[in-house]
């Protein structure tokens, strides 16, 4: 039989261990997806501000910034949280446990929005730009209340696209200590050699991206009216 049915304790599991983990799990994705919201949002600014078709052209602050931003995001998720486990414990006082986990995920998080948010604000069309330009809007008006609402939709579906792309990051951060979901597929799944709660939580993360991505939908269909 494919399942081991005789061996799995996946209803045991699933009030103590399960439903604890998907808290864990959605605590993570949450914070680590706002904090990185929040820092993202600041650095798309400054590169699509600085941009060569931005606002305020400026070659050294954009070339700097991006090359961070690169930086950070040539780093494979499971090695960022490794790499600055030093910094973790410096600033949440320990280096494995949901609250630690939050740390590398914002800051593997926040590259990525940075740059779907930068695409989306240089996507709009110039000539919305040389509208309010002649109406005397000033470069924060015109960034903020002209390219962000332009780029609105884009923003979402990318914000989207890169929510789902961590829900299976904090897997990856379960499997070094971080708890949720994959630390709960790894410990008493994979290690148990019980096949049914290794496949309860591939259905579970699936039912997750669904949910995450009918949101998305529904947000992105919201701002394009």
């Amino acid at each position: 039989m494919f399942f081991n049915l005789a061996n799995t304790r996946l209803f045991e599991y699933l009030p103590e261990i399960i439903l604890p983990a998907i808290g864990s799990t959605l605590v993570m994705l949450f914070f680590s997806m706002v904090l990185g919201l929040v820092i993202g949002t600041i650095v798309a600014v400054v590169l699509a501000t600085t941009s060569p078709f931005g606002l305020k052209p400026n070659s050294k602050i954009n070339k700097t910034v991006g090359f961070a931003v690169n930086m950070i995001r040539s780093f494979p998720v499971i090695i960022l949280i490794v790499a600055i486990s030093p910094v973790t414990r410096a600033l949440v006082g320990t280096s494995i446990g949901e609250k630690a986990a939050i740390v590398p995920l914002t800051l593997a998080a926040f590259p990525v929005i940075a740059r779907y948010m930068e695409a989306s604000l240089l996507e709009v069309d110039r000539n919305v730009i040389l509208a309010a330009r002649s109406f005397g809007a000033s470069n924060s008006q015109i960034m903020f209340k002209v390219l962000f609402t332009e780029a609105l939709p884009s923003i979402v579906s990318g914000l989207t696209t890169t929510t789902i792309l961590f829900l299976a990051s904090t897997t990856l951060a379960g499997a070094v200590g971080a708890g949720g979901l994959g630390a709960v597929a790894l410990t008493f799944g994979y290690q148990r050699f019980d096949d049914v709660m290794m496949y309860a939580i591939v259905i579970i993360l699936f039912v997750m991206v669904l949910a995450i991505q009918g949101i998305g939908e529904l947000i992105y269909k919201k701002v394009k009216e």
